[in-house]
């Protein structure tokens, strides 16, 4: 901002000497048109006079010079003086002139005997004076001399109005300038100052403050991209957080049960290998855990997906072989669309057999159930249905939540209630959706749907990688 104003300050003084050199070299020559103008208009009156009979040359240029005299106007300053034989005649109305020239003995001697046309400045007690002076007749008898003179101090005056005018109105400026430049450089600090209060006030158990923003300009869109950065922030520490709360809350019940019997182990062999057994089931359950947590923490991240083509009904013959092997029950697939869908096919295949998965846990051997897929010109479905116990209508929504338990589970699920969670997040990634139609006692339908294509940017992002 100081350097804003010292350039005001530079632009106004280079501007007001500008001025300054711009009128005084006008004001320069208006005073010299005038002064030949008042000349040429003597040489043109003298030319058109006609002397009477009998009248004698002194006795026509003191006619000559009373009558032009008399018809001329002088401008302000201005002053004109006729010489005959050296010594002054008459000169014209005086408008604001402080000083007579006509009795300053040196300019009298300098102007009575001037012979060729002369101009030029003199000094004066009344300042500098600029003047024209010629011989008014061309008679070499009548020794007649025509004077033209100017005072500068009322022409200076002029010039220096202008220029403090010119100063005023630049001192103006440049303290709107300034105000206007302070006014802007505190508009742009406020949010920079918010930026960094908020930055200073983040803590790793608070991202939750957000810059508030106005406009549209660099700072405005710096603010938004901070704003942005927090999301992202609060996002990841949420994420680890959540993690470590589920991690803790889901394992620690198996790792008590693994300290507990370590604890107390027998040394009867059949007792301990009970035991190892019973510790090395603990065990297993916690590897299913840790990796479901896993993939529900790295689900927002750009490589959760690796996209290709993918043959749906390749893919539906693959999950039906896989699903035969899982337990005993009338398996079967009720369609096998015909199709390309661009996916993760290890993603979809680990979500619809986490479909499968939690069919067995809620039917008996001997249950149905069935798998299918259908392609039509813009999305891609594939569905689990079964005959189990069903899904109360208000656990529909809730067990798509991580550890929740529909009311009809019979505990006979391993799982610690993240399944139907992994199985949305992955359906959401291929910005699709999971849908559950079921009624008690007759079983439940999952229905994974989601586009044939996935979005231009999402794809890019993926062939980047």
């Amino acid at each position: 901002m100081l350097r804003y104003v010292a350039l005001l300050a530079l632009a106004t003084i280079v501007s007001v000497v500008l001025v300054r050199a711009i009128v005084f070299e006008r004001v320069q020559e208006r005073i010299q048109e005038s002064l030949d103008q008042e000349v040429q208009e003597l040489r043109v009156f003298i030319e058109r006079d006609e002397p009477p009979p009998g009248e004698s040359p002194e006795e026509r240029a003191h006619r000559v010079f009373d009558e032009f005299l008399r018809s001329d106007i002088p401008e302000r300053g201005e002053v004109s003086l006729t010489f005959i034989d050296g010594e002054p005649a008459s000169r014209s109305r005086e408008l604001a002139a402080s000083y007579r020239l006509d009795r300053d003995p040196a300019l009298v001697e300098l102007w009575g005997e001037l012979t060729e046309p002369t101009r030029g400045t003199v000094e004066t007690p009344a300042g500098p004076v600029d003047f024209v002076g010629v011989p008014a007749f061309a008679d070499p008898n009548i020794n007649a001399n025509f004077v033209v003179a100017i005072f500068r101090t009322i022409e200076d005056q002029e010039v220096d109005q202008v220029t403090l005018a010119a100063l005023g109105v630049g001192l103006i400026v440049m303290f709107i300038g300034a105000v206007l430049a302070a006014r802007v450089a505190r508009r742009a600090l406020v949010p920079v100052e918010a930026v960094t209060h908020t930055a200073r006030s983040i803590s790793d158990t608070d991202l939750s403050q957000r810059i508030e923003v106005e406009g549209d300009d660099e700072i405005a869109r710096l603010a938004h991209t901070f704003n942005a950065m927090l999301d992202r922030l609060e996002h990841a520490f949420n994420t680890q957080r959540e993690f470590i709360n589920d991690a803790g809350h889901e394992l620690r019940t198996p790792i008590t049960i693994v300290t507990g019997h370590l604890d107390v182990l027998d040394d009867d062999p059949e007792e301990r290998a009970r035991t190892v057994a019973l510790l090395m089931d603990e065990l297993e359950r916690m590897a299913r855990m840790v990796d479901d947590l896993l993939v529900l923490t790295v689900a927002d991240r750009p490589d959760f997906l690796s996209l290709q083509t993918v043959d749906v009904a390749a893919l539906t013959e693959e999950l039906s072989r896989k699903m035969r092997a899982l337990a005993k029950r009338r398996w079967a697939v009720d369609e096998s669309g015909r199709g390309w869908v661009v996916g993760d096919r290890q993603r979809l295949t680990q979500a619809i057999m986490q479909l499968i998965q939690n069919a067995v846990g809620h039917t008996e051997q001997g249950d149905e159930i069935a798998l299918g897929s259908s392609v039509d010109e813009e999305r891609v479905r594939f569905w689990v249905r079964d005959g189990g116990t069903g899904v109360a209508p208000e656990d529909r929504r809730r067990i798509f939540e991580r550890y929740a338990r529909g009311k009809g589970s019979s505990g006979r699920s391993e799982g610690a209630g993240l399944g139907l969670a992994i199985v949305k997040l992955i359906a959401e990634a291929h910005h699709g959706q999971v849908t559950l139609g079921s009624e008690l006692g007759k079983g439940s339908k999952f229905t994974i749907e989601m586009p044939l294509d996935q979005p231009a940017d999402q794809l890019k992002s993926k062939s980047h990688r």
